[in-house]
């Protein structure tokens, strides 16, 4: 075995320990000291393998390739025989294979179809630090096969940049060993950033200026294709010098070209290699002496509000900058130019945050079930699945027909989860398939699966792919390299699945969409062109020039998660009449009765809905006059009593009563105040707006019936003899008093009427005396008091030199209490001095 001397050579030996006494071990090793392609080699010989084989997890499929074409060439063999690999889209592994280097979802798959892993004795989780989904999973699931199964299945951790204590934990305290690695200096410059200059333009202009001063190859990190693409184009427009060629470097490129950028360059050549994080470790880009960082990445968030994921743009953490700039230091002495600023550097999150927790967690909560966990907690996590984001992706599980109702996974459930593809299409495929419409499924699950082919567009349906995909000679414009791609894949799920390809009517896509996303359903909102409802809640809108925004009906299957409105990337229209006959069984006839505060009335319809989308609505006539009452009771209590048809007679009722309750508060009188009505309408109300719908009808309510109601019939009777509505005063003349709640009972009388009365009036059993309101012949007051005997003593003799002036032909006798009382200008007869 040719071996070539690495920096992690010398830690070998303690790496074999560990792994024969402990079983499992953490291994911490800068970028470049070998641990990849050297540390399995080291342990092939090992007596406890056992002959067994090493699997070599790597993040991404071009890492894996890499590495087993790293490991085969040292061992100067082809890819296959002792070394091989294993992806989703490739897989070069012979019968003499004994290291198989495959990306993190293959080993769920090994695990679930053999979780005893009986041919493997050794996984190796590399590049543990960027801490995916997948990773976190298959670490979980060999730590339970370890603990029930195979107590021999040993395990070991490697990362360049990770903390080693939680993992070493997790592992039930195993071995922590720290490499050394071979690295130069690599001088670093913080560029900051310039604000007349978009990032791409800044990125652009650091590369041109690098160019003219340093020598070596170039390795550019940027976001996204997106962003790599722009700045080829902005570097080609200036011009780039004979000897520099550009080498875009990211996932979906093909295998040429991504060796294009990984291999050496030709003598007397360099390049610039524009790269996402995929090259920021597990690869050896040959030649690379600088490194322009944009300092940014995109990740998948996934929201658990709206049920949706959308890549966004964030900064890097400060382990993932370390690891773009030793990239400069792997042959010499480098460069890194930084495009922030120091005290944006001490800013940066430490290492970049676990997937688990912002993922899309229907493809884990799937695989759990098939694992037969329904709890993910009872599986040991370095972080735990966070309860909120799993619950609601069992939910859809449930919706897809994956689980049951006890959240075990049912048999269709099993199906979807052996298709490497996210449970949404699994669902989609294998529906298609029962309806005769497999091949059309598979080019959709395709489609979504992989990048758009076409780049920047404003039409988002996705018939416009489908035709692409169906003719090779389409002449609209496209990527060919992913319209190979996913050629590429829809064939294999079609082989996989025994579904012969043929055309199918384009037509039927939007409701092959619906299996899969039965949430992202939409119905076209009245009068807004492009503007639709989702079965899920949300809004969602497409341009208003685009073929999608027609339809009545329509199925989003790629869509941004923008809290007003989602933009909808991919969808397809379907009929109303396929959502009802493929949704018959979810879809639901619902009486709707809701208080509607625009139009101030109750809204009562029959709806046929399916989620919250409304496919039919109908008026309901009958059959729901409790619901109705109980809406409107609703609608007055949002809008307050006094919408009722109160009158003054009525509100002195109230008055009346809340007197009573203070003077008597044992004798049972009820709390009519308008709080306590508001509160209790449902009580009192409810019998007295039965047929009523809405504010306007309100006016022909027996308000005083509801209200008197309240009263039992000794109570009613006591209320008129303790707080009568009317007194009569010497005069002979029946008054209304005046009740206000809280404020003593007025009676407003001409002064003339109350001549000869010494006391002031009293009610309620002479508990409360009035607030007389002595008035003048005009009714305006001339004196407001309670004590009727102090004011004809005291305050009398003035008042009457006014009024006699002011009033000259009435009766003003100097003696009231001896005058007779008069609701006259004077007495009939009359003896008594003027």
């Amino acid at each position: 075995m040719l071996i070539k001397m690495l920096p992690i050579e010398p830690l070998l030996p303690d790496i074999r320990k560990a792994l024969t006494t402990a079983g499992r071990a953490v291994l911490q090793a800068p970028p470049g000291a070998g641990k990849t392609t050297l540390v399995p080699l080291a342990l092939l010989d090992e007596a406890w393998l056992a002959e067994k084989k090493i699997l070599l997890l790597e993040p991404r499929r071009l890492a894996a390739r890499a590495a087993a074409n790293r490991m085969a060439e040292l061992l100067d063999q082809q890819v296959g025989e002792t070394v091989g690999y294993r992806t989703r889209l490739d897989s070069r592994v012979g019968p003499r294979t004994r290291i198989e280097v495959v990306t993190q979802g293959i080993l769920t798959r090994m695990l679930q179809d053999d979780p005893a892993l009986e041919e493997t004795g050794l996984v190796i989780f590399d590049e543990f630090h960027e801490r995916s989904l997948q990773a976190d999973l298959g670490l979980a699931l060999c730590l339970e096969s370890r603990s029930v199964l195979r107590p021999d299945l040993r395990l070991l951790i490697m990362s360049a940049t990770i903390s080693t204590e939680p993992i070493a934990e997790l592992l039930g305290q195993a071995p922590v060993l720290i490499g050394q690695g071979r690295s130069f200096p690599v001088t670093t410059h913080y560029l900051g950033t310039e604000p007349r200059l978009h990032p791409i333009q800044l990125t652009a202009a650091t590369v041109l200026r690098a160019l003219a001063e340093e020598e070596g190859s170039f390795l550019v990190f940027l976001p996204g294709v997106g962003e790599i693409r722009r700045v080829a184009a902005l570097l080609e427009e200036e011009g780039l010098p004979a000897d520099v060629h550009l080498a875009p470097l990211f996932g979906n490129l093909t295998r040429r070209e991504q060796d294009r950028a990984i291999r050496p360059c030709a003598p007397g050549r360099r390049k610039i290699v524009l790269a996402t994080a995929i090259a920021e470790t597990s690869l050896t880009i040959d030649g690379i002496r600088v490194v322009i960082d944009s300092g940014l990445m995109r990740v998948s968030r996934f929201d658990p509000n709206s049920g949706m994921s959308r890549l966004v743009t964030v900064p890097v953490s400060r382990a993932a900058a370390d690891q773009r700039r030793g990239r400069a230091g792997r042959l010499g002495p480098g460069i890194c130019f930084r495009l922030w600023t120091t005290s944006t550097q001490i800013q940066l999150r430490e290492e970049t945050g676990p997937e688990i927790l912002t993922a899309d967690l229907a493809p884990l909560a799937l695989e759990l079930a098939r694992w037969g966990i329904q709890d993910p907690q009872s599986l040991a996590w370095l972080d735990p699945v966070p309860a909120g984001p799993f619950n609601q992706a069992r939910q859809l599980l449930t919706e897809l027909g994956a689980l049951d109702n006890r959240g075990r996974i049912t048999e269709h459930g099993r199906r979807m989860a052996k298709l490497a593809m996210h449970p949404r299409l699994a669902r989609m495929v294998l529906a298609g398939k029962k309806l005769g419409l497999g091949s059309l499924a598979c080019d959709l699950a395709a489609l979504i699966s992989e990048r758009d082919i076409i780049r920047g567009g404003d039409e988002p349906d996705i018939r416009s792919r489908l035709e692409i995909l169906a003719d090779p000679r389409h002449p609209a414009p496209h990527d060919r390299g992913a319209k190979k791609r996913i050629t590429g894949t829809a064939a294999r799920w079609h082989k996989q699945l025994n579904i012969s390809r043929k055309n199918s009517d384009q037509d039927r896509a939007g409701l092959l969409l619906s299996l899969a996303f039965p949430d992202r359903i939409g119905q076209k909102r009245p009068g807004r062109t492009g503007r639709f409802l989702l079965a899920n809640g949300r809004g969602a809108m497409v341009p208003a020039a685009s073929f999608l925004a027609r339809a009545d009906y329509m199925v989003a299957a790629s869509l941004d998660d923008r809290k007003k409105e989602a933009r909808i990337f991919l969808g397809a229209p379907v009929t109303r009449a396929d959502l009802e006959e493929q949704w018959r069984d979810a879809i639901i006839w619902r009486e709707v009765v809701v208080w509607d505060s625009g139009s101030r009335a109750v809204l009562a319809r029959k709806q046929k809905k399916l989620g919250q989308l409304v496919l039919r609505d109908e008026p309901l006539t009958a059959g729901a006059d409790p619901e109705i009452s109980a809406a409107l009771i609703s609608g007055i209590r949002e809008l307050g009593l006094q919408i009722l048809p109160w009158t003054g007679e009525l509100r002195a009722w109230q008055a009346r009563v809340l007197l009573m309750r203070r003077l008597a508060p044992q004798a049972g009188w009820p709390d009519v105040s308008d709080k306590a009505l508001q509160a209790t309408l449902e009580e009192w109300l409810a019998p007295y707006i039965a047929g009523m719908r809405s504010c306007a009808q309100l006016a022909r309510l027996d308000l005083k019936s509801a209200l008197t109601g309240q009263l039992n019939r000794p109570q009613q009777k006591n209320l008129e003899r303790l707080a009568p509505t009317h007194l009569t005063v010497p005069s002979g003349s029946r008054i209304r008093l005046q009740y206000r709640p809280d404020q003593a009972p007025v009676l407003a009388v001409r002064l003339q009427e109350m001549f000869g009365a010494n006391d002031t009036p009293r009610i309620a059993n002479s508990q409360v005396r009035l607030l007389l309101h002595l008035l003048s012949p005009a009714r305006r007051p001339v004196q407001v008091t309670r004590d009727l005997a102090g004011f004809w003593k005291n305050t009398y003799p003035e008042v009457r030199k006014d009024l006699r002036a002011r009033y000259a032909k009435h009766y003003w006798p100097e003696d009231p209490l001896n005058a007779a009382p008069t609701s006259r200008v004077k007495p009939r007869k009359t003896n008594r001095k003027q």
